[in-house]
């Protein structure tokens, strides 16, 4: 939209906005998480740095899954111990992320307690360079999701608009340019792209001369940050999956099952019945 716009107009823009940020923000008719994942042993594995995807309930939710072609529609940074307690006493604040409508915020872990989640941990990155990472995030608290930019909440009505699969990426980044605006996942992006870490860089390769004129040398191109989705961390090569209930150790012995149901025996060809 135009920035040649008046206080009026301006205003009028950011009710109509906050207007449809609360209907996105609603939840979503039927959802209901598969298996949410053990809340103390997340809280005991997640490391800062890492990057925490969640498969969200609201209706904006529905939509970002359905442009990505992804479980997950949010994605969090995980940042420890570095933010300050809250003044009301409640739980501590470990997490960062943009949402709708309130911009870039702190949440505890326990937002997402009863959610499907996914733990992605950046692999070789120095303590220094993490500590770059979350320092990013955790300087751009209070920016805010700029509601006026009516075009940007639009496209969530629509969460199966029907274009091409290749045009849908291209959805969640078309609108005013303003980074403030962008879902959750281009801020993260944007945090690892300031120590060049990569996520899913454009690869280009070249001819070099070392030994073989076919000899091939691959360049990396940092994507634009407005076109990464939360599934990129999911799907990077660069990003560890981590579970849980796996990485603290597992013995399947351990599990306690339920007693299997008693059946009826098959009775076998020429076998009398055991009634006569």
């Amino acid at each position: 939209m135009s920035n040649n716009r008046t206080p009026w107009l301006d205003r009028q823009l950011d009710r109509i906005g906050q207007h449809l940020a609360a209907k996105l923000n609603r939840p979503s008719s039927g959802y209901e998480p598969y298996t949410p994942s053990d809340f103390a042993t997340l809280g005991r594995v997640l490391r800062p740095g890492d990057v925490l995807l969640v498969e969200g309930g609201e209706r904006i939710s529905t939509a970002i899954k359905y442009l990505t072609q992804s479980t997950w529609s949010h994605a969090a940074l995980y940042v420890g111990d570095h933010l300050p307690a809250p003044g009301d006493g409640s739980a501590p604040h470990h997490l960062i992320e943009v949402n709708l409508g309130e911009g870039c915020v702190s949440a505890p872990l326990s937002k997402y307690a009863t959610y499907n989640t996914r733990i992605c941990r950046p692999v070789g990155l120095t303590e220094n360079e993490c500590r770059k990472v979350t320092a990013f995030m955790i300087a751009r608290i209070g920016l805010e999701y700029d509601l006026r930019n009516i075009v940007d909440l639009l496209r969530y009505f629509l969460p199966t608009p029907p274009v091409p699969v290749r045009w849908r990426r291209r959805m969640l980044a078309f609108g005013s340019g303003d980074p403030t605006r962008a879902i959750c996942s281009s801020l993260i992006a944007q945090a690892f792209q300031s120590v060049r870490y990569p996520i899913l860089p454009d690869v280009t390769k070249v001819k070099a001369r070392r030994g073989s004129r076919h000899a091939r040398k691959e360049i990396l191109h940092i994507r634009h940050h407005s076109l990464f989705a939360p599934r990129d961390f999911d799907l990077s090569p660069y990003f560890e999956i981590v579970k849980p209930h796996i990485a603290g150790g597992f013995d399947h012995r351990r599990l306690t099952w339920a007693p299997p149901p008693v059946t009826a025996a098959v009775q076998g060809p020429g076998q009398p019945r055991g009634d006569t």
